[in-house]
């Protein structure tokens, strides 16, 4: 009897350790992202040194993804815990995927903020487009239709009187393939993003006709979005990880670090670091709020011209799938 006790008191000392031990593990965090160095996802959690929370109440599984629509469906199905979206791609989570409990939690990166970065439009230097009015009958290069880059050339072009297939064509090209079509006359006009459009002019042969913040005003370009049920699940670890977001973010923006920084963005591409060197992190390259904040108003905008260009039917007030008080409480740490 004494034996049997002994073992069921082991037995159940056991099981209450293994209790606790489950309950102390971090919460893993599934975060997608889809380009470097426009989303700084990829590289924040690399330099843990600076990291106060990471393996203690959080840690991230980083989720890679060839854009930003595919990610309305693995958020859907509960496959994925924060989403990298473009505006264009939260209005169509809310709208067709009947979303209603989808939050705008924090800034990714934005178009055409101040004297910082606006995504271009080009066509050769020495080819006969000179005005947006000479795109007529031409083909344009778009990197996926509805997004960002799609959305601002559509808008710019119809304030011309040019409308899409009656007055030109668009074809999907990916960014990394586009300069090549143009040059070889395949396209007549593409969209570009860096680091893309950066080794474009350096390259030489091309012109920039127009910009996205031209077309559009500035742009809510990516944000991170979470759904209603899971931050109010585990906003303490989400606080803790957006903390180390925003000092992680700052950490990459300082000057000070801008050499080490863009050794770390290298060595994640595998590319030289003379290929940022001159312009990442820099006003040369996107706008990135220092405190995570996304610019609502732009995102509005960004979703009303989305409704206008048809690509949207109904009315959107972003104010209602909006909860920044995680970056907030978060910021308020570092302050």
């Amino acid at each position: 009897m004494r034996d049997r006790f002994l073992a069921a008191i082991t037995g159940l000392a056991l099981l209450f350790a293994a209790a606790g031990a489950d309950a102390a593990e971090p919460l893993k965090l599934r975060v997608g992202w889809a380009v470097v160095p426009g989303q700084l996802t990829s590289l924040l959690f690399m330099k843990k040194d600076i990291l106060r929370h990471y393996g203690a109440s959080y840690t991230v599984d980083l989720v890679h993804f060839r854009g930003s629509t595919p990610q309305i469906t693995a958020l859907a199905a509960g496959e994925l815990d924060i989403a990298a979206f473009a505006f264009s791609s939260l209005g169509l989570a809310i709208q067709n995927a009947h979303m209603d409990d989808i939050r705008v939690v924090a800034d990714l990166y934005q178009d055409g903020i101040s004297d910082y970065y606006t995504s271009e439009y080009m066509v050769l230097a020495d080819g006969p487009i000179k005005t947006i009015e000479d795109l007529k009958g031409k083909v344009l290069a778009s990197n996926g239709l509805g997004g960002a880059i799609d959305m601002a050339m559509r808008k710019i072009l119809l304030d011309h009187g040019l409308q899409d297939k009656r007055d030109y064509n668009i074809v999907e090209v990916e960014f990394p393939n586009m300069l090549p079509a143009l040059k070889s006359r395949k396209v007549d006009l593409i969209g570009e993003v860096t680091p893309f459009s950066i080794q474009a002019h350096k390259d030489g042969g091309v012109r920039t006709l127009f910009t996205l913040k031209g077309a559009m005003g500035p742009a809510q370009t990516t944000l991170l979005a979470a759904r209603s049920g899971y931050i109010a699940d585990h906003r303490a670890a989400l606080v803790d990880f957006f903390e180390d977001w925003i000092r992680a973010t700052r950490w990459y923006l300082d000057a000070n670090n801008h050499a080490e920084a863009v050794q770390i963005l290298a060595n994640f591409t595998k590319q030289p670091a003379a290929v940022y060197d001159d312009w990442v992190f820099t006003k040369k390259d996107y706008y990135r709020d220092p405190d995570a904040k996304p610019n609502l108003a732009a995102l509005q905008n960004n979703l009303k011209v989305q409704k206008e260009l048809g690509l949207l039917s109904i009315d959107i007030d972003i104010a209602q799938y909006t909860d920044l008080s995680i970056i907030e409480d978060a910021a308020k740490r570092i302050h």
